[in-house]
Order: C-alpha cells, then structure tokens, then sequence
C-alpha cells in the first residue's frame, strides 16, 4: 500500500515459563505421548485421501529468552481408508513427554509418523508436548512475538498439515506473561491466571488451513467496533500510537460494510481483528479472523496523505472469503485468493476515493502488465510459478474484464454462487469458471483463453476498458503532450492546472522536468499556488534546481501535509539556499514523519554537518542518529539510519556490529541491503579492521555471518 499517487502493491524480553498441560482423554481413543530419534524412510507427496484430521486443540508457550516454543497438542482424526501410517508436519521438534498405546512412533526431521492398524471412518486422537526452536515462521522482537506461516512455514512451531488442502478446525491456547495481550485465530472464550503466567483460550470455529494458524504477542491495546451486520471488529494498535488510531483504521468499518454487500456473501467467521506488528515481513498477512500488518502503515493525519493502509486493509479483508475460506487447490490456481483480493480492494478504494482514483490504479498495473510482456516476461494467470505482479495485477484485471464481459449482476451471482458451493473448502480455476457460465449466457472462451492461459498482456482490450473512464480520455490527452514543444502546449498545461486532477496535474509537472526554467517558470508557480497536494508534491519532487524566482513559494512547501513533499523539500532547500539553513531547520525541528522516522532523521543529518548550527547539542543528535540503527528499532528505522551514517561516513563500532546484525535480519529486502552496505563497508581499510575485531564479540547467526563474509 502507499500513497494516493505511488500506491505500493508491495522491546525487552518476554520471560515465559516452559509449561505445559496435559488433558485426559476418555474414550476408546489412542493416547500418545511420544519422542523417538528415528526416521521413517517413506515420505508421501500427500495423506488427503488416507486421512481427514479434524480439529486440534493445543497449548503453546513461547520463550523469549530462548527463542523457543513448548507445546502440548491433541489431534482428532478419521482415516478414510484403512491404513498403517499417518504424518503430522514438524520441522526439527523435540516431544518432551510420551507414552505409547497401540502406535508405533517414528520421527525425522520435518514428520512425525504414527503407525499402527488405522481404521476407516473411526475417529481417533492423539497427544504429545514438543518443543522447538523455529529457524523460521516464529519470531522475536523485543516485547513482540508473532508468526507468519504464509507457504507451508505453520509446522516449524506447531506439528500441522503443510498441505493447505487439509482444512482442520485449530482452537488455541496461548501462554504470556500477564501484562501482554494475546491475538490469534477465533473467539477468545476466557482468559486464566495460572502462576503469574495468562492463559488466552481461542475458538475458532470453522476449518482452516494450517497455513493461516497465527498468534502475536505484545504490548497493546485495542477499540472494539462493530459492522453493520454485528460481526465484532477488533483493532489492536500500541499505546504509544493512540493519536494514529483514527488515521491508521480509518475507514476500516466502511470497508468491512462494503466487502459484505459486494461480495453478497456475509462474512463467514465469528469476529475479525488487526494488528500492526514490528518488523512484520510483509505488508499484511490475512491469518484467519486475524490480519496481522506492517506497522509501517501506522500513520498519523499527515502520514495517511502518503503511506495509508486502506489497500492493505481491503486486500488482507477480502481474503478471509478468497483464501481463507475457499482456498486454492493448487499453486496454478493461486490468483483465485491473490487477484480476488487485489480486485477487491480495489474496489473498495473505489469506494472511498472515487471512479478516477480506481482507474489510474487500473492504469498504472497495465502499465506494468504491459511492459513485462514486451519484454517477453508475460505469464500465464494458471502458470504455477508466475510472479507476483501476474498473481495479483493481472488476476484482478481479468476480474475487471470479466465483470464488464458479462455485467454486474452476472458477475455477483457467480461469486455468490461460488463463494456458497465451496464455503470452507477447496477450490479450482474451473470451478469458478463453471459458476459464471452458470449464470451468464455470454461465451467466455476468448476471454479464458487470452486472459487465464496466454501469457502475453492483453493490452488492447486494457485499453478498451480504460477509455471508458472520461478521466483516463483527459490524461490521455495531456500525457500525449509529451513529445510536443513546450510552445505548442503551453496553454493546454496551464487549463489543465485551474482547477487540477492529482494524476493529471502531476503529468504537467513531470512534463516540464527538461524544459528551460525561463519557459516554465509561470506554470510551476500556477502549480504552487493550486494547493493541490500532490501537484504541489510533484513540483517538490521534480524541480532541479529552485529558481531564486520561486523560493518564497517553494518554502511553503514547508508547511503541506504530506511527509513525502517535507523530506525531499527540505533537503533541496537546504542545499540550495545556504542563508537560510538555520531557519529551514527551526521550522521543522520535531517532526518525526513516517513510521520510519524519515523526516527526524534527514533533520538530524542536516543538523550535523550545518555549520553554527546548536554545536552544544550536535554530540546528543550524533548519538541519536547513531542509535536508530540498533535492534532496539524497528528494520525500517533502522534501514534509513544505516543510509545516514554511510553517507556521513560516522560508522563506527557499535554502528558496525549494528549493521552485521542487519545482515541476519529476517526480512530478506533489509537483510540483502545491509549485506551489500557491509560489503562496501570493508572496502575501508579502517572500518574494515574495526569489523574483524568485532569478530569475537559478536554470537549467533550475525557471528557465523561475519566469519563467512571476513573469509571471502
């Protein structure tokens, strides 16, 4: 998610106690406590048609001091046919207490299998504690802990089915210390106080695949609202973060409104809840009844003009019917759940900003779309391993064609029909397929054929569909200006910012970026005085250099509501109009910007290397600056702090031995830029020897790092 004009489609430690609790099973069932070192040779790709597993109940305490787990499960199972072996995921567990009742156990590193005399349709049970230390999946960030299992992770902290298949009805216990709050899967039944230690009881409901099983724990606090159809919305946010509350969720009830009538099918859990995490490995992850999201996204008024969390918001929402509910058979079936949401949430952006805001998104992706065909890069909707881009942007595109081929009621009525056929099960492309031509009379073989299986963009009926939209016509129109002398369009740029559109207003300011200021000096003024925002955003991000003739106005850009403008507008002014430096920086003192800290820490920068400028407080702004690379800050911070010290050239010890720790960061985009940072880093003699002292003072993964790169 991002801006309105650059959308992105793209703590101390918690001391838990190692318990566990075992329950009594009555019954003829089987009861297992279990731990072999054994391995069973024979792996099966899948059990689906050997075994339905039904529900797990299970007890998980999470150990911040260890970065473990321990757990106690009970599985319910029926075998469809006989057997002599059934498997549970389990990657690298240990079972700390076992017995053995009729079952054999075997045990390798990712499987757990059970082997005896199974019988058809009889249910049996099993239980058993474990213990694991996830390389994955489950992670520690100061007073946070969370998972994410999105793929087949779920079985590296709970024994699971990997398979997302086999849906199974997960109702969690999750232990904490007293004073953090608890999200996972479901209702939250009770809460207990057993020996300074919280129990949180979750029941979820409905089956699920293993995949979408999460918990998180933290420090946070929580508003309660409710859709209009009495579903229960629970928004978690930090205490420090109570002012962002409002701008962060907002609009999250009209959004949940209008993914219900939509859709036509109400929503198909018991409540549904959001929570913003530190150092969250991607934007959203639509665990089920529980989205968890990047807390990049916690924005305050000024924040949300830029970097809202609106197209997160909607596409993780409308998982919970495409994904969560009918979830796809096979990964060439994948941009049911990832186009389906992409194309709702656009919808729903729709919704809140308007037919002109949905159709530059539209643009904008075919844009992309079209130029990854050109370049021989086109993939089909149905190709298992296709990327992202062609998941979810060229998934909702078919969508949008498909709604306009057959029409809105139509189109309702299949998804209708579909989302009721396959509730809580699994689906294919065909059976979707099946309801439209079920409900429509117009032939879709063209339409299967060039938008499922051709791997080439349809970029001609893209742009049919575009000029619907009188918008898209008029920045057509302007965007064709490009190759026109300036003279011969100089008229049409200045009508054109009267009363400005953002995307139509920005495409005059971009088109000036090579012309000679002397020529376009009265329109960007015609632009700085619109007010419009983003106009004004495109003027701060693209003029080079600032005439002195527009410095007065130039300065008010200062003063906008948009984090965006005020970074790039300070630093050009800055380093354009010495003068004026100090008084630059008093005005903007103590913004902090983004979640990122982006405006605090240009600020600090600036502040140091300004000649005169506090020189008393210029240690404090260096150690300040210096600080935000620590883990005590989140990857983002962290990441933009690391840019600074580079570019000032400040590292030093505790920044280096920051930045190695970066290098092992679970969050592969920050852990990749600090690894090339570092690389250039021990390219200096000097900083290079500081990093081979630190070899003996670091531990874990950054001190196995380090003693890779340092042998390359």
């Amino acid at each position: 998610m991002g801006d309105k004009n650059n959308p992105l489609f793209m703590l101390s430690s918690l001391k838990f106690v190692r318990s566990a609790r075992l329950r009594n099973i009555s019954g003829g069932f089987y009861i297992l406590l279990i731990f072999f070192f054994a391995s069973y040779a024979e792996v099966f790709a899948q059990q689906n048609d050997i075994v339905d597993f039904l529900k797990v109940e299970a007890t998980v305490v999470p150990n911040a001091d260890t970065n473990s787990i321990t757990g106690t499960v009970k599985y319910f199972f029926k075998p469809l046919q006989k057997t002599d072996s059934i498997y549970l995921d389990a990657k690298n567990m240990k079972v700390l207490d076992y017995e053995i009742n009729g079952v054999q156990v075997k045990i390798d590193e990712d499987k757990i299998w059970l082997l005896s005399k199974f019988e058809k349709n009889v249910t049996y049970s099993i239980i058993f504690t474990y213990e694991a230390i996830p390389k994955q999946t489950l992670y520690f960030f100061g007073n946070e802990i969370w998972t994410q299992g999105q793929g087949k992770y779920t079985s590296h902290w709970l024994p699971s089915i990997d398979d997302t298949n086999d849906k199974i009805e997960f109702d969690l216990t999750i232990v904490a210390p007293e004073k953090y709050t608890v999200i996972s899967n479901g209702k939250l039944k009770k809460t207990e106080l057993i020996n300074d230690q919280k129990y949180w009881y979750f029941d979820m409901g409905e089956p699920m695949s293993s995949y979408l099983v999460a918990f998180a724990i933290g420090d946070f606090d929580k508003k309660m609202l409710s859709s209009s159809s009495g579903i229960p919305l629970e928004l978690y946010y930090k205490p420090s973060d109570s002012l962002k509350f409002e701008p962060t969720y907002r609009y999250s009830k009209r959004i949940f409104d209008f993914l219900e009538e939509e859709i036509g099918i109400a929503f198909p859990w018991q409540i549904y809840k959001q929570v913003p995490l530190r150092d969250f490995l991607y934007a959203g992850m639509e665990n089920t009844t529980a989205t968890f999201f990047s807390e990049a996204f916690v924005v305050d008024s000024i924040g949300f003009n830029d970097r809202n969390y609106i197209n997160v918001n909607a596409h993780e929402l409308a998982h919970q019917w495409f994904g969560d509910m009918v979830t796809a058979k096979t990964d060439s079936d994948h941009w049911l759940q990832e186009g389906f949401a992409t194309y709702y949430a656009l919808l729903s952006e729709k919704e809140i900003f308007g037919d002109d805001y949905y159709y530059w998104q539209l643009y904008q992706t075919a844009e992309q779309l079209k130029a990854s065909s050109d370049e021989g890069k086109g993939e089909s909707l149905l190709n298992p391993k296709a990327s992202s881009l062609t998941f979810y942007q060229k998934g909702a595109w078919a969508l949008h064609v498909l709604r306009e081929k057959i029409g809105d009621e139509s189109f309702k009525d299949a998804i209708k029909n579909y989302l009721k056929k396959y509730r809580y099960g699994i689906v294919t492309t065909s059976n979707f397929l099946d309801e439209v031509k079920a409900v429509s009379n117009v032939d879709i073989t063209q339409f299967e054929e060039n938008w499922l299986h051709q791997g080439a963009f349809q970029s001609e009926d893209a742009y049919r569909s575009l000029m619907k939209s009188i918008f898209i016509q008029n920045y057509f129109e302007i965007s064709a200006l490009r190759t026109v002398p300036l003279k011969d369009k100089k008229a049409q740029l200045r009508s054109a910012l009267t009363f400005p559109n953002d995307f139509i207003g920005q495409e005059v300011i971009y088109q000036l970026a090579e012309e000679p200021i002397s020529e376009t000096l009265p329109i960007y003024k015609k632009a700085l005085e619109s007010n419009n925002l983003y106009v004004r955003q495109a003027v701060a991000l693209s003029l080079r250099p600032i005439p002195r003739e527009l410095q007065n106005d130039y300065e008010s850009l200062l003063k906008d509501n948009s984090y965006v403008t005020l970074e790039s507008a300070l630093y050009q002014i800055w380093v354009q109009f010495p003068a004026k430096r100090m008084e630059y920086l008093d005005q903007t003192e103590g913004i902090e910007g983004f979640q990122n800290k982006n405006i605090r820490q240009l600020w600090l920068a600036l502040a140091l290397i300004t000649e005169n400028y506090r020189d008393s407080n210029k240690v404090d702004y260096l150690m300040e600056l210096k600080q935000y690379t620590s883990t005590e800050y989140s990857f983002e911070v962290r990441d933009k702090a690391f840019e600074y010290v580079s570019e000032l050239k400040l590292w030093d010890s505790g920044t280096l031995e920051n930045l190695i720790d970066a290098c092992v960061h679970p969050t592969w985009r920050f852990a990749k830029s600090s690894r090339e940072l570092l690389k250039s880093v021990l390219e200096n003699g000097k900083w290079a020897e500081i990093v081979k002292a630190l070899q003996g003072e670091m531990s874990g993964k950054a001190a196995n790092y380090l003693t890779t790169i340092l042998k390359e």
